[in-house]
């Protein structure tokens, strides 16, 4: 007999957190929804999602709670409502990008018999709706529930003890920030070169920046400015990074930083 889906919460229904709910619905868990501002709840609770009065409301009844928050602060704020909600045998996984230092502070207010996965994503909001993000899960080993939670959103990478996923994602998401800035720097050298724009991307394509010149002019994904000198400004307290502190200050500058992709940077340098 086919075990019935895990009744399911999700906190933060913002341009990822919709998407990867949206495919826990599809995939028939039984699913609570909850946002700060609720009318990004409106979609998910006319395809059958119940819309929470609050945090707590969300995750009372629930045997995994999923959490996709903008950052430390905000993933705080959340557990302060959420903590003390959560029953013996709940399993928490944060999608968020906070880092392990947020993560094992997470973890240490947890109370007896709770979980909590750092699994967050690499991916935009296309892979999100698709269900092939690259998930960086830290906690093992993972629960069942938390894998099948995970295998529905994407490809899970286990990374070992709590809070390894959430460094690897620093890791990872700065080497991206990082490339989509060497190449839009390399671009506006081209253009003090008077070169031809689409040569240089070309001929950028054929190397090693490839990945990063694709991420620099992705359609159909979305990574805020604003979220970008956050991951930056996560990734250089652990270390001295010269080059991405220098990267996290020209992100920090950018006009409507809430609102556009990091890839519109190679209009901005100069």
């Amino acid at each position: 007999m086919k075990k019935s889906a895990a009744k399911t919460a999700f906190l933060g229904l913002g341009s990822m957190g919709a998407p990867m709910a949206a495919r826990l619905l599809d995939a028939g868990h039984p699913l609570t929804v909850w946002n700060r501002t609720e009318h990004k709840a409106a979609p998910l609770v006319a395809a059958g999602a119940r819309l929470a009065s609050g945090p707590a409301d969300a995750v009372r009844d629930a045997e995994v709670v999923v959490t996709m928050l903008s950052d430390p602060a905000a993933a705080h704020a959340v557990a302060d409502a959420v903590v003390p909600a959560l029953r013996p045998g709940t399993h928490w996984i944060d999608t968020s990008t906070v880092g392990p230092d947020t993560v094992r502070a997470l973890a240490a207010r947890l109370p007896e018999g709770v979980t909590l996965t750092d699994a967050p994503v690499m991916g935009s909001v296309d892979r999100a709706a698709a269900g092939t993000l690259w998930i960086l899960a830290g906690g093992c080993p993972l629960p069942e529930p938390v894998r099948t939670v995970l295998g529905t959103l994407g490809e899970i990478t286990e990374c070992g003890a709590t809070g390894t996923g959430a460094a690897l994602k620093l890791v990872l998401i700065n080497a991206a920030i990082g490339g989509v800035a060497l190449v839009s720097e390399a671009l506006v050298l081209g253009r003090a070169l008077d070169l031809p724009a689409d040569l240089v991307r070309t001929e950028l394509a054929k190397g090693p920046l490839a990945g990063a010149v694709a991420r620099t002019f992705a359609e159909g994904s979305h990574f805020p400015i604003s979220l970008a000198a956050k991951d930056v400004g996560l990734a250089t307290a652990h270390a001295s990074l010269p080059v991405l502190e220098t990267v996290g200050t020209v992100l920090a500058a950018q006009p409507r930083p809430d609102t556009e992709d990091i890839g519109t940077l190679r209009l901005r340098l100069r």
